[in-house]
């Protein structure tokens, strides 16, 4: 994060801008709306600058900036064209600590005026660190679009309810949390975006006064599907469940942008496993998601990929079904799915493959073990999760078991995110790629004659993004 995000409140304090043209205008305005008392100082002034200052609404200093017209401001915008007079604006706040901002000119600022969403008391703002304000102007428009007034409203109605709602679940933050969620999700919120605000408040009490406490503090777990690793793929029930739990517990194959994006003061817990590397045995997993869950809390488990696709998903809601707690799964993008996509490489093809397997190269004491003569059907395409490091067996194995030697395999590595890497080879060529690339997990070995279809999509793409 190259900047911290933080929202000011300059009702009645004293603020400075240096400079009267158009963009001091602007930044008035702004300061103005925010309820500052505004100090503007320039030798001339635009006409509606000027006509504020008349009417009393900004006070001029119809002169030369000066250092000392610094002293005692909160804030202090220098918006001249002038770098001479910006830069002693700059020098002069650092020296007495004031926070100051110099338009466009990023180096001589300690904070940002960002693109603007107003739904007061909601606020959303927009800043690219001023690298790219034109970009984050683009944004705000896109965002203004969804965002109907009406949240403004079920905004104030929420403030004008906080203190019965704290008095209602005193300490207990996260049955207030769940109440919150579940009432700005609901009729009220409804009522409150069409315009009525009167039946939405009357709503809000209303669920309050039947609030359920045991409801409220019941624990429960959800078993999330991250995808193979890009943000963008995750479903949007994964990311609300991600912003609502209570504690996360994360595996090896989930990115860290994915958890990322895992509310802020969510408890995070890492879970991962490599091989012959358990940072927890899957025993206590499934044990530590029922101690969590009987505690009250809502946890996500975020499993790369799909739960129930060499996840062992099934494993962990089995030790939850026992022990009566309350969880549901949901689905996510597999890696068979991502990576085949990403690599240009259809799993299934009316002129290649007709068929298509996932099995999974992990070994048990050692040894990969797969029904071979079941996969060496040269019209079926053979996905291997979790094999980069049993590659020289598991194509040792097909090819004496009748798959021709010369079948076309690949391995992709860290699908679907910026750094991801493609070989193609053969059957017979692939393990001695993978040890010259030295590939590591997390990696995807895809097996049959759609791999030969990769160049030509691979360009396609290419293009596409060129």
């Amino acid at each position: 994060m190259d900047t911290f995000p933080l929202f000011l409140n300059l009702q009645k304090q004293h603020t400075l801008v240096v400079g009267g043209g158009d963009v001091a205008l602007r930044k008035c305005r702004l300061l103005l709306s925010a309820g500052a008392q505004v100090q503007v100082v320039a030798p001339t002034l635009v006409a509606e600058l000027a006509q504020w200052a008349a009417q009393g609404q900004v006070v001029w200093l119809a002169r030369d900036y000066q250092s000392d017209d610094v002293i005692g401001q909160r804030v202090v915008i220098a918006a001249t064209d002038d770098t001479p007079v910006n830069q002693q604006v700059f020098a002069d706040c650092e020296a007495r600590g004031i926070l100051v901002n110099v338009v466009d000119n990023p180096a001589l600022c300690r904070f940002i005026v960002p693109a603007l969403i107003d739904r007061s008391p909601l606020q959303i703002a927009i800043s690219t660190g001023g690298r790219a304000p034109v970009l984050a102007r683009l944004i705000r428009t896109r965002l203004e679009a969804l965002l109907p007034q009406g949240y403004g409203t079920l905004a104030r109605l929420a403030g004008d309810l906080r203190d019965a709602v704290k008095a209602r679940f005193g300490d207990n933050e996260r049955a207030r949390r769940r109440f919150w969620q579940s009432a700005l999700e609901g009729p009220a919120a409804e009522q409150a975006l069409a315009g009525d605000s009167a039946a939405a408040f009357a709503q809000l009490q209303t669920q309050l006064a039947q609030a359920d406490d045991t409801e409220l503090n019941r624990g429960a777990v959800y078993l999330v599907g991250a995808g193979p690793g890009n943000p963008d793929l995750l479903t949007f029930r994964a990311l609300r469940l991600m912003q609502q739990a209570d504690v996360v517990l994360y595996d090896n194959l989930v990115s860290p942008a994915i958890v990322d994006l895992v509310r802020r003061d969510a408890e995070r817990i890492y879970v991962g496993k490599k091989a012959s590397n358990h940072a927890l045995p899957q025993q206590d997993i499934n044990a530590l998601l029922v101690t969590l869950a009987q505690q009250g809390k809502t946890v996500v488990r975020l499993k790369g990929g799909d739960p129930f696709i060499f996840g062992r998903g099934g494993e962990e809601i089995e030790e939850l079904a026992q022990n009566g707690v309350p969880f549901e799964v949901v689905p996510g993008i597999t890696s068979a799915a991502g990576a085949s996509c990403y690599a240009g490489i259809p799993l299934t093809h009316r002129d290649h493959a007709q068929s298509v397997t996932l099995v999974t190269g992990h070994r048990r004491e050692g040894e990969i073990e797969l029904d071979w003569p079941r996969l060496t059907n040269p019209n079926e395409t053979v996905v291997v999760y979790m094999g980069v490091a049993q590659a020289p067996r598991l194509c040792e194995q097909l090819i004496s078991h009748g798959r021709a030697a010369d079948t076309p395999a690949a391995v992709v590595q860290q699908a679907t995110l910026p750094q991801q890497r493609v070989l193609i080879g053969t059957l017979a060529t692939l393990p001695q790629q993978i040890a010259a690339a030295q590939i590591k997990p997390p990696a995807l070995i895809i097996i049959g004659n759609v791999v030969s279809l990769a160049d030509k999509l691979a360009w396609y793409r290419a293009q596409q993004t060129a």
